[in-house]
């Protein structure tokens, strides 16, 4: 099993959670099924985008996509989200808080 965290910033906010709030509950729910399938270890649709950060696409709607990163085998760091029209800005964005993850994982207690 693989357990889906979401990334939380110094200042104790989720840039993930901030943009699924702005998402539609029906949106939020078909999110919501492929974590499910994520948790499970199905990553058929992920792929890596650069610098340790994978997208998972969801094919719906704008082209919603979900940036993680992997911390191990089990857990699951969910960066942000977005769709395909912004998916590089979403991309750099995710990448920056990967390399933040990283860097301050060790100095959490």
């Amino acid at each position: 099993m693989v357990e889906l965290v979401e990334y939380v910033n110094a200042v104790g906010l989720s840039p993930f959670a901030k943009w699924r709030s702005t998402l539609d509950a029906m949106t939020r729910a078909r999110i919501t099924v492929a974590f499910d399938r994520v948790e499970r270890g199905n990553f058929s649709v992920a792929k890596g985008v650069g610098a340790g950060v994978s997208e998972l696409r969801l094919d719906f709607g704008p082209g919603y996509r979900v940036y993680f990163g992997r911390d191990g085998e089990t857990i699951v760091v969910l960066l942000g989200g977005g769709t395909k029209k912004r998916q590089q800005a979403d991309i750099d964005a995710a990448q920056s808080l990967w390399q933040e993850y990283k860097r301050n994982k060790g100095k959490r207690v």
